[in-house]
């Protein structure tokens, strides 16, 4: 850990760039899987197709998918956000569909004949019943974009891969150690955080 030391300036760099990309990779992924989710809770047809495309995304390797990226966007922080992106979309529609779908009908049908439109329906009613399952989804999302990050210093966008990669080329232990500990500890942090909030969220909805 002396390189932590010796050059915390950094080492600061590197976990401020990977918080950077998994935060704005997590923000349009949430952007694209909601509307998508909520469609799929609602029809089986695209819940089926949606979930297809995406799960075979998923199954690629996640140094496949940056290779092939980079012949069309090029090396950088933007290929490697499509990239995370994309990963994040299985997770994150296939949580909500879920937690929409577990929505009882009772409860919707109550909401709409207290006179509240389909759209208060949604948001006082449907979402606060569905979030913490979604919350779930973001927690295992979240975790995994932390993980899959750290291949980003592949392709020049920075993050602590850029010690776990620099550590292998110039078989330098404690760039490797540091780089795995604190990849490990910065997943460990978000997931205990946003389980504690899942946890809060079932209280609230009366799902505990």
């Amino acid at each position: 850990m002396s390189y932590l030391v010796t050059h915390p300036g950094d080492v600061a760099l590197r976990l401020a760039q990977h918080v950077e990309l998994t935060l704005s990779a997590l923000a349009i992924a949430l952007l694209i899987a909601t509307p998508l989710g909520v469609l799929a809770a609602r029809n089986g047809r695209v819940k089926q197709l949606v979930l297809a495309v995406f799960g075979t995304i998923y199954t690629l390797p996640s140094l496949a998918v940056l290779a092939l990226l980079v012949p069309i966007l090029g090396l950088g922080f933007g290929t490697a956000l499509v990239a995370l992106v994309a990963y994040a979309q299985m997770m994150l529609v296939r949580s909500i569909a879920v937690a929409f779908e577990g929505v009882p009908q009772p409860l919707r049908d109550a909401a709409l004949g207290l006179g509240m439109t389909p759209l208060q329906a949604f948001w006082r009613v449907e979402l606060p019943q569905a979030f913490p399952i979604v919350l779930g989804g973001i927690r295992i999302a979240t975790v995994s974009l932390i993980a899959i990050a750290n291949l980003a210093a592949w392709i020049g966008a920075g993050g602590l891969g850029v010690l776990l990669f620099a550590g292998i080329e110039r078989q330098d232990n404690q760039k490797i150690v540091l780089g795995a500990v604190l990849s490990a500890l910065l997943a460990l942090g978000v997931n205990f955080a946003l389980e504690a909030l899942e946890r809060s969220a079932r209280r609230r909805a009366g799902l505990a």
